[in-house]
């Protein structure tokens, strides 16, 4: 593994070691910077949201930054029916996530930001975000407090970790696993191959 991916330095503008360990998956050993900046966005739509905040997250970290960095923020919300799910603020709140989870099919969004300093404070970037959707089996309330008493849910969008003992109520999904865990990793390398070496891929797809 290693802390600098093709000539650039990453940084994860993130204290979750699920994305830490995701970026590991890929032999990236990304330098942790977790961003303090308050999330707030003026949007509720979820796909903009999370990009807004990973865009906030991302350039807060990058403007310390030295020469030949690149940045990766990334912000994840869970959606039901239009409403958007953050972390869960405690155990009430939690059960009342994964109560409306229970039996349906809801969507998660990550956001993701890249930013490359490119020194004296100027920088090159780019945004995205992927959905996965995400059916669960209905759960009892017994079965939801549970759950809630592994402690497993207080740090996650929607008050759950697909990688954890949640899986065993996941009926299906469509869409990047790796995006319901944290960093949708396949988008993810192929966007920075293309920020670091813009017409590589396209290039490589004429020649074959």
């Amino acid at each position: 593994m290693t802390d600098n991916w093709k000539g650039w330095q990453i940084v994860l503008a993130s204290a979750s070691p699920r994305r830490k360990e995701l970026l590991e998956q890929i032999g990236i050993e990304p330098k942790i910077c977790p961003s303090k900046k308050e999330e707030s966005a003026e949007t509720q739509n979820p796909g903009e949201l999370v990009m807004e905040l990973a865009r906030a997250k991302a350039e807060d970290i990058a403007s310390a930054c030295p020469e030949g960095t690149m940045v990766i923020g990334a912000d994840t919300v869970v959606a039901l029916d239009g409403r958007v799910m953050g972390k869960p603020a405690d155990e009430q709140e939690a059960f009342r996530m994964l109560a409306s989870l229970s039996g349906k099919t809801h969507q998660v969004y990550t956001g993701v930001a890249l930013v490359l300093c490119l020194g004296e404070q100027k920088f090159h970037g780019s945004c995205f975000y992927e959905e996965t959707q995400v059916e669960v089996y209905p759960m009892k309330p017994e079965e939801i407090r549970s759950y809630i008493a592994t402690g497993e849910p207080m740090d996650k969008a929607g008050a759950y970790g697909i990688q954890g003992s949640f899986a065993a109520w996941i009926k299906g999904i469509r869409g990047d696993y790796t995006n319901v865990v944290g960093l949708p990793l396949g988008r993810l390398y192929h966007e920075m191959n293309h920020l670091v070496f813009p017409g590589e891929e396209e290039q490589e797809a004429d020649i074959k």
